[in-house]
């Protein structure tokens, strides 16, 4: 009987399955570890909450960048480019519908 030493049992509960919604990412690092905060902004609201925050080794940090590079290019090659709004790191808040009035 041959086993795969290399193989990994990944469980994902329903609760993670679900997955959070995220329009921002903030990452900040020291010398030892890189942290990414996923924050969702809505439109007229002040404030915005950290929804899952997300601590990485710095070569697990390059693995995740590697990863998303490639995973990038192949939707690209699939999807067309992704368009990039504005330079200011902040998501665009049009919806894209009428104005809302009172």
């Amino acid at each position: 009987m041959s086993e795969n030493k290399n193989q990994i049992n990944i469980e994902l509960s329903e609760e993670i399955a679900e997955g959070i919604y995220s329009n921002l990412a903030i990452i900040t690092h020291s010398n030892s570890e890189f942290v990414v905060d996923f924050v969702k902004l809505m439109p007229g609201v002040q404030k915005a909450k950290v929804k899952s925050r997300i601590i990485l080794t710095p070569e697990h940090a390059k693995r995740l960048y590697k990863a998303l590079m490639d995973n990038i290019k192949k939707f690209e090659s699939v999807h067309g480019t992704i368009k990039e709004s504005g330079g200011d790191g902040l998501p665009p808040f049009n919806m894209g519908g009428p104005t809302a009035q009172a």
